[in-house]
């Protein structure tokens, strides 16, 4: 089986000139850190980890030390990992103080009983094994102040505009076993009610991994996403027989005309077939298989050959 991993660095306008540039370099970094640990016969799941790990230590996106702002002005972050072998999970929600949220999901995957952690209990469970604290200060960024500033004054402290806020990071996988995973991870909306919990740490929404259909992480606007559960319900029109463009399309076509809630999504089946589709204004993706690595931001992709 040929290795395959995807990356997105979520669904939203276009990204501003100044940022194209370090954008596209972490989509790039973090698919070929994924892709590598594949070669080298890694699993998917340690492969989605890895990919994630180096968009949430990015500022440029909504995850880890880039999260957006709730209306106090602080850090909470969801997120969830999945292991579609055997479909254990992962999952943490409304995280504060650590770097990293990916690598609490999966602890909670792989050293407890239960799936999805939040609030106290993950933070208790995060000392438990050692997670390093860091002050919540290292999370919080100029633009993420000035954005929600900007939120507060256009909108009002209660109505965060989420059709605007539609930055998650994430990761699916195939390796060379034919096991696939995802990984998503979000800081969550700019001027979210404290305690708001989106689609990021919800298996079924956020992302799914069965070695039996393929793997895939979502982005877009969180409440849509959990109420049609996108990432099941594009898997379920693969398992119909739906190549994996035609099912991408079909439910980020029934979420928009349902809810006129927008999105993106990044998907691989068992085949190693694989899509990045988005009905927002764009989602920067990249995607490495066969030695070559495919990135798109805004409306430009390049394809250059890995090392």
């Amino acid at each position: 089986m040929n290795p395959v991993v995807l990356v997105h660095g979520g669904g939203a306008g276009n990204i501003s000139h100044d940022r194209i540039e370090r954008v596209r370099q972490g989509m790039m970094k973090a698919a070929t850190v994924g892709y590598t640990l594949l070669q080298e016969g890694c699993s998917a799941v340690d492969a989605v980890e890895a990919a994630v790990v180096i968009l949430e230590d990015s500022p440029e996106f909504n995850a880890g030390c880039g999260s957006v702002l709730n209306t106090k002005g602080e850090v909470e972050m969801d997120a969830s990992i999945m292991n579609g072998k055997d479909l254990s999970t992962g999952a943490v929600s409304a995280v504060r103080c650590i770097a990293n949220p990916i690598k609490l999901a999966r602890l909670v995957m792989e050293k407890t009983p239960h799936c999805f952690l939040t609030g106290q209990g993950a933070a208790e469970f995060a000392a438990h094994m050692g997670v390093p604290e860091i002050p919540a200060e290292q999370l919080i960024t100029e633009r993420s102040k000035k954005r929600l500033e900007k939120e507060k004054h256009e909108k009002g402290a209660q109505k965060p505009d989420c059709r605007k806020n539609l930055g998650t990071v994430g990761a699916v996988a195939l390796d060379s076993k034919g096991n696939v995973a995802y990984a998503t991870s979000t800081g969550g909306i700019t001027n979210k009610m404290v305690g708001r919990v989106g689609d990021s740490p919800c298996v079924g929404s956020g992302g799914y991994a069965d070695n039996n259909i393929g793997a895939i992480s979502t982005t877009g606007h969180g409440e849509s996403i959990l109420k049609v559960n996108l990432a099941r319900l594009t898997l379920f029109h693969v398992e119909q027989g739906k190549t994996v463009d035609e099912a991408a399309e079909v439910a980020l076509g029934y979420m928009k005309t349902k809810l006129k809630g927008l999105g993106g999504v990044i998907l691989v089946d068992k085949a190693g077939n694989w899509a990045a589709k988005w009905s927002s204004d764009s989602m920067p993706w990249a995607a490495a298989k066969d030695g070559k690595l495919h990135c798109g931001v805004n409306q430009d992709t390049n394809i250059t050959d890995l090392p």
